[in-house]
C-alpha cells in the first residue's frame, strides 16, 4: 500500500485568470496538467484541489498495483490505455526515482467452474496485446508462488507495483517546473459559462460552515477564477460539476462510493506470498475479488472488500455524510443494482466484518493462511459510476462541451493508465475546444 498522502508545495491564492484550469490534484488531474504544459509551453495552467494534499483520495488509497491490461473489454478505453499506460508509468518512475517493481501476477482458478472464466480472461489479455501472458498448470503456479494452490493459472509478467503517491508528487513538481501552479485546500463550489470561457467559484475548504463533501451549494465567501477552458478530474466528486445528459452514451450516471477494506498479513504469514496473487474475477462486475499484493514497502495486503458506503470519503465504516448518503439513496440505479446483486453484497458484508470469512476466501488460493494471520489494515473508497438502470459503468467516461471536459468515471486502472489517459483527455480537449493560450 502506498504511503499516506502528504502535502505538496502550494502556490497560494488561485489566479483570477488563466488559460486552463484543472480541478483535482489526484494522479489524473496532475497528469493532465503536465500533458497540457508539455504540448503547449507557456500555457497558463492552474490546478485546484479541495484537500490540503495531493493524492488525498483514490490515488493515495489504492493497492499500488500497476495493471497490465488483462481484465478489460477489448476495444474499451480501459484496455487500450492500461496497456499503453503501464509502460509509460514505469518509465516515469524510473526517470524520477519513484519506487516501483515489475513483479508479475498469478491469476488462480481453484474450482472447475472458474476455468471458462480463466479462458475468457486469457482471450481478453491477448486481444488487448498484454505481453508475455502464459497459461500455468498446478506445478507452474507453484514455481511462481510456492505456497499457492490452484487447478490452473495465468501468469502476467508485466504487472507491477508502484508508489502512486510518489508518482503524483513527481507530477506536481513537473507541473510547477513547467510554469503551472498548484492551489491546495481550494474547493470548487460552482461553475458557469462566461463570454469567452468558464467562471469557477472556489473558496478555502471549510469556509462558510465547515468542511464540505463536494462542489455545489451556496457560494458563501467564494472567489472566482476565469479560465478560457477547464478540465474536471474530481474523482469521487466527479458528477457534482458535470452537466446532466451531456452526451448520449453513459452520461446519465452518478458516482456511488464503494469502500474497499484491506487486511495486512502478519510478518510470519507475509512469507507465503512472493508477489501478486489474484482469483479469477466475476466478468459481470468491475471488481477483481479478494487478492494478495506485496507492495513496494514489502508489506502484503489482503483485500479489498467492496461495500457500498454512506460517504465519498468513508475510510472508516462509521463515517456517513448526509449529502452523500442522500444522493446515493435517491438515485434509482442504487436500488436496481441492489436488487440484482444482493447476494454478492451479503458476501462482501460478511468478509468486511469477519476476519475468518476473508481468511477462508484467501485460503482457497493459499491454504496455509489462517484468520489470525490477518491484521487490521487500511481502506480506500472507489468512485464508481452507476447508471440509472443499475448497471455499473465499466469503462472510463469522458464528457465535454465546447469549453469544459469532465472525467465522469475513472476508477481502476486510472492510476496505471494515468499518463496515457492524460494524453487521451488532452487530445479530446484540443479537438473539442482547443487549448491555445490567450493573446497577452
Amino acid at each position: 500500500m502506498p504511503p499516506a498522502p502528504i502535502a505538496a508545495s502550494d502556490d497560494g491564492a488561485p489566479p483570477a485568470a488563466c488559460d486552463l484550469l484543472v480541478v483535482g490534484a489526484g494522479i489524473v488531474g496532475l497528469a493532465v496538467a503536465r500533458e497540457a504544459l508539455r504540448r503547449r509551453p507557456g500555457l497558463r495552467v492552474a490546478v485546484l484541489e479541495r484537500e490540503d494534499a495531493v493524492a488525498a483520495h483514490q490515488t493515495g488509497h489504492n493497492s499500488g498495483v500497476a495493471h497490465s491490461g488483462l481484465y478489460y473489454r477489448p476495444g474499451s478505453l480501459k484496455a487500450r490505455l492500461a496497456v499503453e499506460g503501464v509502460e509509460a508509468l514505469l518509465a516515469f518512475c524510473a526517470e524520477h526515482g519513484v519506487a516501483h517493481e515489475r513483479c508479475g501476477k498469478v491469476v488462480v482458478a481453484t474450482r472447475a467452474e472458474e476455468l471458462p472464466r480463466l479462458d475468457e480472461l486469457e482471450r481478453r489479455g491477448r486481444a488487448n496485446g498484454v505481453p508475455g501472458l502464459r497459461r500455468l498448470d498446478a506445478a507452474g503456479i507453484r514455481r511462481h508462488e510456492p505456497h499457492v494452490r490452484g487447478l490452473d493459472g495465468l501468469w502476467s509478467p508485466g504487472t507491477g507495483v508502484v508508489d502512486f503517491v510518489g508518482v503524483t508528487r513527481a507530477l506536481a513538481a513537473d507541473v510547477r517546473a513547467r510554469g503551472g501552479t498548484l492551489h491546495l485546500g481550494r474547493e470548487v463550489v460552482g461553475a458557469a459559462r462566461s463570454d469567452d470561457g468558464v467562471r469557477l467559484r472556489h473558496r478555502p475548504r471549510g469556509a462558510s460552515g465547515g468542511a464540505r463533501t463536494g462542489p455545489g451549494g451556496p457560494a458563501g465567501d467564494s472567489d472566482v477564477s476565469h479560465a478560457r477552458r477547464a478540465i474536471v478530474c474530481a474523482g469521487a466528486w466527479a458528477d457534482a460539476l458535470a452537466p446532466r445528459g451531456a452526451a448520449p452514451a453513459d452520461a446519465d450516471v452518478r458516482v456511488v462510493p464503494f469502500r474497499g477494506g484491506y487486511r495486512v498479513l502478519s510478518p510470519e504469514a507475509a512469507s507465503l506470498v512472493r508477489g501478486l496473487v489474484y482469483p479469477v474475477p466475476d466478468p459481470d462486475l468491475p471488481f477483481l475479488g479478494v487478492h494478495l499484493t506485496r507492495g513496494v514497502d514489502g508489506e502484503v495486503h489482503a483485500g479489498p472488500t467492496a461495500l457500498l458506503v454512506g460517504a465519498r470519503d468513508a475510510y472508516r465504516l462509521t463515517r456517513v455524510r448526509r449529502t452523500d448518503l442522500g444522493a446515493t439513496v435517491r438515485w434509482p440505479g442504487t436500488w436496481r443494482m441492489a436488487r440484482t446483486w444482493w447476494r454478492t453484497a451479503g458476501g462482501e458484508i460478511h468478509r468486511t466484518v469477519s476476519r475468518r470469512a476473508m481468511a477462508a476466501e484467501l485460503a482457497r488460493m493459499v491454504p496455509e493462511l489462517r484468520a489470525h494471520d490477518l491484521l487490521p489494515g487500511p481502506a480506500g473508497v472507489r468512485a464508481q459510476a452507476l447508471r440509472r438502470d443499475g448497471g455499473l459503468v465499466d469503462d472510463f467516461v469522458l464528457d465535454h462541451d465546447d469549453r469544459t471536459l469532465h472525467v465522469r468515471n475513472a476508477p481502476s486502472p486510472a492510476a496505471t493508465a494515468s499518463l496515457a489517459l492524460a494524453g487521451e483527455i488532452v487530445d479530446r480537449a484540443e479537438a473539442a475546444f482547443g487549448l491555445e493560450p490567450a493573446q497577452r
